[in-house]
């Protein structure tokens, strides 16, 4: 029987796993058949991906990346995408016992008979639960083991613009967008199936690797200096690119995905129907990777986001629609989106939602339109740092006076709770300026209660601090996480002692620990797989959460496999990068010009601040004539206007 043939003959493991339902818990979270979910005859079709978000279904199922890429697959002729989700442990230990493998949500087939089992990482932390499906899927862990007969295993999303902490268990990376890009990849996939499958999985990477727009880990050999650093990355097969390039999608309007958004059958961490209303970022926060690595700004327009609204709106029936962007306020025409919005959909209610404020772009007409349809729920602004000096040091333009004038209007328009998020272990950070983050929060309620009363609450948020590849702070050194607890006590001890205004101060953080684990696996090179696998193999999963996650057995897994390469976690993490070490990702084109990003790492040092290229000259970061992109940003001068005459 051929390949083929016998791809034709994949069945549903549903029987199996129905029987392994009454036992788990949220059963509903496998079952699919979502509104909205397309499910495709698998023998009308000759290509085939398996999409992952790695964590749970409630989780991974409001993912805007998953979701956009199944829809623009399953709308080509002759492709069809399904969804898998991680599975929780109590379900992993009965499809272990029961030999029942990692299968997809929209038509329960066996994960191992697709083409392409294709993972979305937004964090680090998805590591080990990619290696569980895999060993489910009965899929081998490591690429040199795997045959023709198993998927290219695809890595993508932010996480991605580093994969050589997994480049001995992935096939292949895109980094970047990836809407063309997988259309691109499955034409390939299927001029070769259409061939015979010529030269096997070989021949398949290889073809992938020449478009210089798919990276393969297994064509490039890292060669290492005694002390430890990288000597270089080099291909070992000819016509493979010394760098390989990030896909950037121009003019939103044409991808207006999802245009069905899946509405989930169980309880998921976002209720709403999400519309992304631009693309990158150029407020040049020094911390933030998504900002960099997303260049450059492309806006979708007033009309496009319309359309979008209306129909994800009439597909789903959601009460609730997030304006999806790193910087949402920053949209050229984000009044006159959310006045427009407001007035087309009052009498149905529709509540609008921004993710997070910016201080400088918030304004009260903003925030009642964003308020006028649905519930007033509590602000959030992102000062990041606590003090004048490290908002420089970031360069995060936001001075103390603008955030208290803006809260204050806040309080004094009927709003009575904000939250504040600030970084701790910052570069150059220091006691003082952690300590400021109190006095900060103290001067927000005692504005609060003159402007409005007593009966308000800010709560502050704290987040530690990751160095990540891709930014001005790559070569910066991470804060031990010893450390980070100190400050945090410090901080937590000076909020509580407040008696005047303490008790209206909420303090919420994360411990120093899983900080520490998550800048091993962004800033660390191929060793760092022999962590991931041993983690994997003495149980370690769902690490992003709390109750799952083990510092513990993270740094004994460290301790027992990295000496052989003579170095450690602290090497990783709290080391400081000099200019001449080659990067894990160097050989990896974000646009982003590598000289460009060590003189902003200088001017951090120097708290000097650099303004948002959106609206003057050009600073020369490299990505517009890298990539052959530019900025793309209105305003266009169009109104949102009602869909229906109103009577």
């Amino acid at each position: 029987m051929s390949a083929e043939a016998a791809a034709s003959t994949v069945e549903s493991v549903f029987p199996q796993l129905e029987a392994l339902l009454p036992h788990v818990q949220k059963p509903i979270q496998y079952v699919g058949g979502e509104l909205n979910s397309t499910v495709k005859p698998w023998e009308e079709c000759d290509v085939r991906w398996a999409l992952m978000y790695p964590d749970a279904y409630e989780v991974g199922l409001p993912n805007q990346g998953v979701m956009i890429l199944y829809e623009v697959l399953n709308e080509r002729a002759g492709v069809l995408a399904e969804r898998t989700y991680s599975v929780w442990p109590d379900l992993e230990e009965l499809m272990r016992k029961h030999e029942v493998p990692q299968f997809t949500v929209d038509s329960h087939r066996p994960v191992k008979a697709f083409d392409v089992f294709g993972l979305s990482f937004s964090t680090e932390l998805g590591y080990t639960n990619m290696l569980t499906a895999l060993d489910l899927a009965g899929i081998p862990l490591e690429s040199k083991d795997r045959t023709v007969e198993d998927p290219i295993v695809l890595a993508g999303g932010h996480a991605a613009f580093n994969p050589e902490p997994i480049a001995d268990f992935i096939d292949a990376a895109i980094i970047g967008d990836g809407e063309q890009a997988v259309l691109d990849m499955t034409d390939i996939i299927r001029q070769w199936k259409a061939e015979g499958r010529p030269g096997g999985r070989e021949e398949v990477l290889l073809r992938l690797a020449k478009t210089g727009s798919v990276y393969i880990p297994g064509f490039y050999d890292v060669e290492y200096l005694p002390d430890g650093r990288i000597g270089r990355v080099v291909p070992n097969r000819s016509g493979v690119p010394w760098r390989v390039s990030k896909h950037t999608v121009m003019d939103l309007d044409e991808w207006p995905y999802p245009k069905q958004p899946l509405v989930p059958l169980a309880e998921t961490v976002h209720e709403r129907m999400s519309v992304e209303i631009f693309r990158g970022c150029t407020r040049g926060c020094r911390f933030c990777q998504a900002g960099m690595i997303t260049r450059p700004v492309r806006e979708r327009s007033i009309t496009g986001i319309g359309e979008m609204v209306d129909k994800g709106l009439k597909a789903t029936g959601f009460e609730e629609v997030g304006l999806l962007s790193l910087s949402s306020a920053d949209h050229s025409e984000i009044g006159e989106v959310a006045k427009g919005l407001a007035d087309r959909y009052t009498e149905d209610k529709i509540g609008l939602s921004l993710p997070s404020t910016r201080v400088d772009a918030f304004n009260i007409d903003l925030a009642n339109e964003l308020t006028r349809n649905g519930r007033r729920s509590g602000l959030t602004f992102a000062p990041e740092g606590g003090s004048e000096r490290m908002r420089k040091v970031i360069n995060k333009m936001v001075s103390e006076e603008d955030l208290i004038r803006t809260v204050a209007t806040a309080y004094g328009n009927g709003w009575r709770q904000v939250k504040l998020y600030f970084m701790l272990g910052l570069p150059t950070e220091t006691d003082e300026d952690v300590l400021q983050i109190a006095d900060m929060a103290a001067n927000v309620i005692a504005k609060g209660r003159e402007v409005a009363g007593n009966d308000i609450r800010c709560t502050v948020s704290i987040g530690g601090f990751v160095p990540k590849p891709h930014t001005p702070f790559q070569w910066a050194p991470q804060l031990s996480s010893t450390e980070t607890d100190e400050r945090l006590a410090k901080l937590r001890d000076k909020i509580r002692g407040d008696k005047k205004y303490g008790r209206s101060i909420g303090f919420r953080y994360h411990d120093g620990k899983p900080g520490i684990v998550e800048g091993l696996l962004s800033r660390g090179d191929r060793r760092i797989g022999s962590v991931i696998r041993a983690v994997y193999e003495d149980g370690g999963r769902f690490d992003g959460w709390r109750e799952y996650f083990s510092y513990d057995r993270w740094m004994a897994c460290a301790a027992k496999t990295l000496p052989a390469y003579g170095v450690d976690v602290d090497w990783y993490t709290t080391r400081e990068r000099t200019y001449e070490e080659v990067l894990p990702w160097d050989h990896l084109d974000s646009g982003l010009d590598k000289d460009w990003l060590w003189e902003d790492w200088q001017d951090s040092l120097d708290e000097t601040e650099v303004e948002d290229c959106r609206w003057t000259p050009c600073f020369d970061c490299g990505v517009c004539p890298a990539m052959d992109t530019n900025i793309q940003i209105g305003p266009t001068g169009k109104q949102l206007l009602p869909l229906t005459v109103v009577k």
